[in-house]
């Protein structure tokens, strides 16, 4: 699955800048995605690597905390840019003319940064707070990897202001997007109704299907998660790890395969790239 996602998402980073037709607000947009996937899928693997290859089960501290902030960061990165993708089709969606005027280059930049300094921001808080707690439990983990609430179980102290903070940056990042998209949806269906040809209507909803996939790949397995640490109380162990897994590796493997797929540009452009390079080999092997 990283081998997967690393050469799924380098892919469509090296068709999208080699490609100049494509250097458009969509597929800036998916390459700010393919980046998140990539960054998503190098904070898991620290430990994730030793512990199925190495056999190694132990993890320091302050690595643990470090990939704990990572891993938080660039997923509320993704779910950052799969909002600001919403917004990208509501706009082609309801503004066609006007869409290259609305999201020209430096109002991309700013988005990609105040996406970064929003993710970044509200997580560098959780390592320092949890690296202040006392821990005299048992120090085991339940997941392959570090996370917020895994973590902070382990203290033998009040934990209350660790969870209120905790709870406040899901609301505030994950649940506004959530809802921020729906809406988004919603505003997207209304304008798509109004298109008088059906044929019309069709071709603007299968532009949204690629990232209706991406959303449902993140948020689905996210919710399901979230359900069982909630009321899943009879729930196996198991569950919650595979849930985990879903949620952490699955997005950075099939976001490139569903653009691949659901997107005829990149379709056609990866081919013909492929079909040049293979060209190339041959004419070199003739010399």
């Amino acid at each position: 699955m990283y081998v997967a996602s690393l050469a799924g998402n380098n892919l469509i980073l090296w068709v999208v800048s080699s490609e100049p037709s494509l250097h458009q607000p969509m597929y800036c947009f998916l390459s700010m995605l393919a980046v998140t996937d990539l960054g998503l899928s190098a904070s898991t693997l620290p430990t994730m690597l030793p512990i199925y290859m190495l056999g190694i089960r132990e993890v320091a501290q302050d690595v643990c905390l470090a990939q704990l902030f990572f891993i938080y960061t660039f997923s509320i990165m993704e779910s950052s840019v799969l909002l600001a993708m919403a917004f990208d089709r509501f706009v082609a969606i309801s503004s066609p003319l006007r869409y290259g005027a609305i999201l020209t280059g430096p109002r991309m930049a700013g988005l990609g940064l105040v996406v970064v300094a929003r993710s970044v921001g509200l997580h560098i808080p959780a390592p320092i707070m949890l690296k202040m707690l006392p821990y005299c439990r048992t120090r085991l983990l339940s997941h392959s990897y570090c996370l917020h609430p895994d973590v902070m179980k382990l203290a033998c102290a009040d934990t209350h202001i660790n969870r209120a903070y905790g709870l406040f940056v899901v609301l505030s990042t994950l649940g506004v997007d959530a809802v921020l998209i729906v809406l988004s949806y919603g505003l997207i269906l209304q304008t798509v109704l109004s298109i008088a040809s059906k044929a019309g209507r069709l071709k603007a909803l299968n532009t949204c299907v690629s990232h209706i996939c991406a959303v449902l790949l993140f948020y689905t397995p996210m919710i399901g998660l979230s359900m069982i640490h909630r009321f899943g109380r009879r729930a196996s162990p198991s569950s919650h790890v595979l849930l985990s897994y879903l949620h952490f590796l699955t997005p950075p493997v099939l976001n490139p395969v569903v653009y691949t797929v659901k997107t005829k540009q990149i379709r056609l452009k990866m081919l013909r790239l492929f079909r040049s390079s293979g060209a190339s080999i041959r004419d070199t092997r003739d010399h």
